[in-house]
């Protein structure tokens, strides 16, 4: 069910629902931010709380409700939620914990989230768990607690699954203007991918940040990206889970699902939205494309007056995908009439302090590195606080400069603490990116050239499937081969006798597995290159078993890939494509998609994994057939889509990649037990 958060999100009257020290922190946070419509608290007792006489009931207010903050305990919150739903109100915010966020903690806790979902029907509510939400743009807000937005016309939107970061991030000094911050708690009604559909229809939301601990349901977030490419309006995201302690903190907190490191990542660029590591630098995400939007090629130039930062910019964006690109003969002229013959030139330039206080040229050798190849222009400028007057020369530069080329700029100061709040308010003002923080600020023009539109189609979904199975490797085999995975010619054998009748069907070389044996490779269960039946009988019995599998060798070997397929419950079915073979754990070169993926998906992320050479042709050996493994990778997608309700895995490995074909010659399958 769409739900409509416009009188939530933007109230002209405000119920308070509630007593103590947080029902008043709403009424002061609303005057922080120039609250100019009707709030009112109501209290059983009448109370004077913040200095405004409380009705005794909601029945007592004689107009609309628009917004409610609901600051009772968790089971007085439900009468008050169904009351509010009565009345027509706009929405709420549930402030009360202990429902589904507590786990075994409190028993009843799930149950009474239900209720109150019920309880509120077609009427939006925010949480419970939650703080609220703060909408800068129309001077609203319900909020139990201190915040630092300010008024702004136009500005970024940040969702939070936690309260508490969403209160830090309101704090922030670096220049950001925060249009929207909105507290998501649990979401047991409304998610934050809702939310965020709902802020998309402001047009003054510049870019949307998101705080995220689990994702619900991914066909909401398709839509949501899906929306916000529509509109030019890009998505980035700091998604906690990382570890396995995060995993579990995030359950006990909101009781969402954190799902895989791997499937969050694959998830996150299926969708096109930009997954950063920490807070500073979502912040200074979010600056850069608040003021210059995505960037149309991952490639950046620095100038400093300092050999030191340009080594420096150079060791933090090595192992990124950006490039420095080389300066053009049209650059290195402009910059030689700029800077003489004392200067090497490069990018990253290094331009010392010849010109230092000569705006003019400054200006020139500013304007001269920007190329058309060139992302983003980075001009490294700490102020000092004790007497930044000196310093206006390379202000007034850089804005010179970015006003001839028309080009992305953006200036660096390496420590947060050296870039005066007014010298930023100017920056941001003229479009030059104020960045607090080197490393954050190489980070966010990386997230910000590699943003990609969203996939067309939504992912699989995931869930659990209950109990299950694992096929032996034969049964497997054929179950792939039925959808067109390439499997060898094979024979089983349970006993030993007469096996020139039992392997006529086979051309040798031979390859022979012991059945039931885990870790074959290791455990002396796989014998290579046999050539008759003899080789087969006396490998058996030095092997041991009660069954074997007798397979045709192949040969010609290019590279040995892993293709697999696990049930992430949070994300979807999570396909891995990755060097194969028994050092698979070691060499742990991987790239994961979720289904369904393309051709192009695939032959993307072959070509991002270190073997990648192997399969191009090395050294002058042969290439592996990549339409062969194209075609077995989506053979495979084909099959697990066919059976995507009880599938929970599925491993080839190796896939044996020769310049003629692609041969799954070890599969296992678990499956739900019918």
């Amino acid at each position: 069910m769409k739900r409509d958060l416009s009188r939530l999100l933007n109230p002209r009257s405000i119920a308070v629902i509630g007593g103590g020290a947080w029902c008043a922190s709403i009424l002061k946070a609303a005057e922080m931010i120039g609250y100019d419509g009707e709030i009112f608290p109501v209290h059983p007792e009448g109370k004077i709380i913040a200095g405004r006489q409380a009705v005794r009931s909601l029945a007592e207010w004689d107009g609309p409700v628009d917004a409610a903050f609901i600051g009772v305990n968790r089971n007085a919150s439900i009468d008050v939620v169904r009351e509010l739903r009565r009345l027509k109100a706009g929405g709420a915010v549930c402030f009360a914990s202990g429902f589904s966020e507590a786990g075994a903690e409190l028993a009843d806790g799930a149950d009474l989230q239900a209720e109150l979902v019920a309880a509120a029907g077609e009427m939006p509510i925010l949480g419970p768990n939650c703080y609220g939400f703060i909408n800068a743009l129309e001077g609203a807000a319900i909020w139990p607690d201190q915040h630092g937005c300010k008024r702004v016309e136009k500005g970024v939107a940040i969702l939070a699954q936690s309260s508490n970061i969403a209160i830090n991030l309101t704090m922030q000094k670096r220049a950001l203007p925060i249009a929207y911050v909105v507290a998501c708690g649990n979401m047991a009604q409304t998610s934050q991918a809702q939310i965020a559909m709902a802020l998309l229809d402001d047009e003054r939301v510049t870019a949307i940040g998101l705080h995220i601990e689990g994702f619900g349901d991914t066909a909401e977030w398709h839509a949501l990206a899906l929306k916000a490419a529509a509109q030019g309006i890009p998505l980035v995201a700091l998604k906690v889970g990382k570890s396995e302690h995060a995993q579990a903190a995030t359950v006990s907190h909101t009781a969402s699902l954190a799902g895989s490191h791997a499937g969050a990542n694959a998830l996150l660029k299926r969708l096109g939205i930009a997954r950063v590591p920490d807070i500073p630098s979502f912040l200074e995400t979010l600056k850069l494309l608040h003021t210059v939007g995505r960037l149309d090629t991952p490639s950046l130039a620095t100038v400093s007056c300092s050999g030191g930062e340009a080594s420096l910019a150079a060791d933090t964006a090595h192992g990124r995908a950006l490039s420095f690109p080389p300066l053009s003969s049209t650059q290195r002229t402009a910059l030689f009439d700029a800077l003489g013959p004392k200067v090497a030139l490069a990018n990253p330039l290094d331009y010392h302090t010849y010109i230092w206080r000569d705006t003019a040229r400054m200006t020139d050798t500013f304007a001269a590195l920007s190329g058309p190849d060139t992302g983003i222009t980075l001009a490294i400028v700490d102020y000092p606080h004790t007497d930044a007057s000196d310093w206006i020369c390379a202000t007034q530069a850089v804005l010179g400069a970015a006003k001839r080329t028309g080009r992305p700029y953006g200036v660096v100061a390496t420590l947060p603490e050296l870039m005066p709040p007014d010298v930023a308010e100017r920056f941001l003002a003229a479009g030059v990116v104020p960045f607090m923080g080197l490393s954050e600020a190489i980070t966010a023009v990386e997230a910000a050239a590699l943003l990609t539109q969203p996939a067309a189609e939504p992912p699989l979904t995931g869930g659990a499937i209950g109990d299950s199975e694992t096929l032996s490797e034969q049964a497997s085999k054929a179950e792939l081969a039925r959808f067109g995975v390439p499997v060898p010619k094979a024979e089983r054998l349970t006993d030993l006798t007469a096996l020139a009748t039992q392997l006529a069907g086979l051309t040798a070389p031979l390859v022979l597995k012991a059945e039931g044996m885990a870790h074959k490779s290791d455990a002396g269960g796989v014998a290579l290159g046999l050539l008759t039946p003899r080789d087969v009988e006396a490998a058996a019995l030095k092997m041991g078993g009660m069954s074997w599998l007798v397979e045709e060798m192949a040969q010609g070997t290019v590279a040995e890939l892993l293709l697999g397929v696990t049930r992430d419950e949070a994300h979807g079915l999570l396909l891995t494509l990755g060097a194969g073979g028994v050092l698979t754990e070691l060499l742990a070169d991987t790239v994961s998609l979720l289904l369904p993926v393309t051709e192009n998906d695939i032959t993307q992320a072959l070509n991002q994994l270190k073997c990648a050479p192997l399969l191009a042709g090395y050294r002058g050996k042969p290439a592996a057939n990549t339409d062969a493994i194209i075609t077995a990778v989506l053979a495979l997608q084909d099959y697990v889509i066919a059976h995507a309700s009880e599938i929970g895995e599925v491993e080839i490995n190796p896939l044996l990649c020769t310049p003629d074909t692609a041969v799954a010659v070890d599969a296992l399958i678990r499956k739900a037990i019918p």
